[in-house]
């Protein structure tokens, strides 16, 4: 087996009355042999153009070679850093790749100035840049491309020697990018971004940065014919049932790495479940926790614990009422993709489309258009800047964070949004466990704006019972974007802003602080959790 599941409790109960279910609807095979009516009459026509990702490890392969071409040529040129310009799950699968085989990567999934200043910064006469864009049109992933150009001019190279496009055959940026000569990878245009780990996207960027894809590959192939059976011992069709299927549905969905050796899995899974299942006002909320989380030993009713640990000979007898999943890097993108999938059949939802997370794009391509200044801040307290909805924008720092938490129901969460430099201020995940300790619910930590193209789609169209703290920095250094009426500044300020507007139209309490200095701020938040 190349992946294993062990539940108890809760989750137990519910492989044991979801999964023979399933088994009798023939879902496994159904799934794998590409049947769109697997989700329902109105989800038929976006699942009959998004069941890819089953067979894109097979697809991928014969990729591979061309890769380790391309990656040999680079190196006799001088060119050993990989950089990636991509968002949502185009920079997450192929970060936890990476990460897991120990190999550099760096993942530019950002629109802050000094994150992007720090890539373009880096080793950029040893650099070569990779773009991901499934629609081709992604406006963070434009504007790095963009700057990276103009950075390589003005150190004397030609950016197509240096630049890598990976995009669905078709795009606008597949056009633009082979009329002006970059090298292009198409991925399978029947996958979505989240489920295309195994695509070109996962693929391409970390088998440019030294990762034994071909491998990695053989391992996702090798899963497949595991959750192909229509058998109660289907690891897919298991794990569906203990995200989806308790009774009450335990819609918290904890995710500790707690002895595996793959870095990240987390995050990816987080941005896959949110962005599936978060629709029609139901879902599942992944929560990426800690070891020591707070929401541990709180014993907190709604919340799903899965750990994510070793081979299955590590396995320490299960904890009661938790799962503990283990697999080889491969198996785990293939079996989580499976599962989500399934999970939406369960939960009576479309897993394949994202309805709500356009909503905040076209907030925040409208603020551009205009680019007037910021609204005027309800109360300036200590150099922190406070805005926000109504009920929890107040006059001070304390009550605005006491006010905003008041809201907080008993099956509720806060979702804690950053719109930081996640490499210079990794600090800021502090904040996580603090608001967890103060509130005794799960808190979730997203940096932005990566996160609005993920768990951005939960935020707005999943289960209405969240509240939300976003956290900015003033713009003391800003960073051009060549061709651009606007600047990465202005451009993340309105990613912000629009997030924020779209949010309080759903009638989601909304905090926004401005920190003028991030790190007497964070420090004036810890102090408001006891920490």
């Amino acid at each position: 087996m190349t992946f294993t599941i062990t539940a108890s409790g809760a989750a137990h109960e519910a492989i044991e009355r979801v999964v023979p279910q399933l088994v009798a609807d023939g879902v496994a095979g159904r799934l794998v042999a590409g049947d769109a009516t697997l989700w329902g009459e109105a989800a038929e026509a976006e699942a009959s153009i998004r069941l890819g990702w089953v067979e894109a490890a097979t697809e991928t392969r014969g990729l591979v070679d061309d890769i380790e071409a391309l990656r040999k040529q680079l190196r006799l040129r001088g060119v050993d850093r990989i950089a990636l310009a991509g968002m949502g799950g185009s920079s997450l699968a192929p970060e936890v790749i990476t990460r897991t085989e120990g190999v550099n990567l760096t993942v530019l999934d950002s629109t802050e100035p000094g994150q992007v200043r720090r890539a373009l910064r880096d080793g950029l006469q040893r650099t070569a840049l990779v773009v991901s864009s499934k629609s081709g049109s992604t406006l963070e992933t434009d504007s790095q491309r963009r700057a990276f150009e103009a950075a390589y001019r003005e150190a004397g190279i030609d950016p197509v020697e240096r630049i890598i496009v990976v995009t669905d055959p078709g795009s606008p940026l597949d056009a633009d990018a082979r009329a002006a000569g970059y090298r292009v990878f198409n991925a399978d245009p029947n996958v979505g971004g989240r489920y295309s780990a195994l695509t070109a996207f996962g693929i391409v960027p970390s088998g440019l940065a030294g990762v034994d894809v071909r491998e990695l590959l053989d391992e996702a192939i090798a899963a497949l014919p595991e959750i192909s059976e229509d058998a109660d011992d289907n690891p897919g069709l298991m794990l569906a049932a203990a995200i989806a299927g308790t009774r009450p549905l335990r819609d918290k969905l904890g995710i500790v790495t707690d002895g595996t050796h793959i870095v990240g899995l987390g995050e990816w899974a987080e941005q896959l479940i949110a962005e599936s299942t978060g629709k029609d006002g139901v879902g599942v909320l992944p929560v990426v926790l800690e070891k020591d989380a707070p929401e541990l030993a709180a014993d907190v009713a709604d919340l799903q614990v899965v750990r994510l640990v070793g081979s299955a000979r590590e396995a320490r007898e299960v904890a009661h009422g938790e799962v503990e999943v283990a697999g080889t890097l491969g198996a785990q993108l293939l079996v989580w993709e499976f599962a989500t999938a399934v999970a939406g059949r369960l939960l009576g939802i479309n897993p394949f489309d994202q309805p709500d997370v356009e909503s905040a794009k076209i907030a925040a391509r409208g603020l551009l258009d205009d680019l007037a200044p910021a609204a005027e801040p309800v109360a300036v307290d200590a150099g922190i800047e406070i805005r926000g909805t109504q009920d929890v924008a107040l006059d001070s720092l304390e009550a605005s964070v006491d006010a905003l938490l008041a809201q907080l129901g008993d099956g509720g969460y806060l979702a804690v949004h950053a719109y930081l430099d996640r490499i210079g201020q990794p600090r800021f995940e502090r904040l996580r466990a603090a608001f967890a300790a103060r509130t005794g619910r799960p808190v979730t930590f997203g940096w932005g704006p990566r996160f609005l193209h993920s768990t951005g789609q939960y935020h707005k169209g999943g289960t209405p019972n969240g509240v939300f703290l976003q956290l900015l920095g003033q713009p003391h250094e800003d960073l051009e974007i060549p061709g651009r009426p606007f600047t990465f500044g202005q451009l993340i300020q309105a990613q912000a802003s629009g997030d924020a507007s779209v949010l309080a139209e759903h009638g989601r309490p909304v905090l926004t602080l401005t920190l003028d200095d991030l790190d007497e701020g964070l420090d004036r938040l810890l102090a408001l959790t006891g920490r």
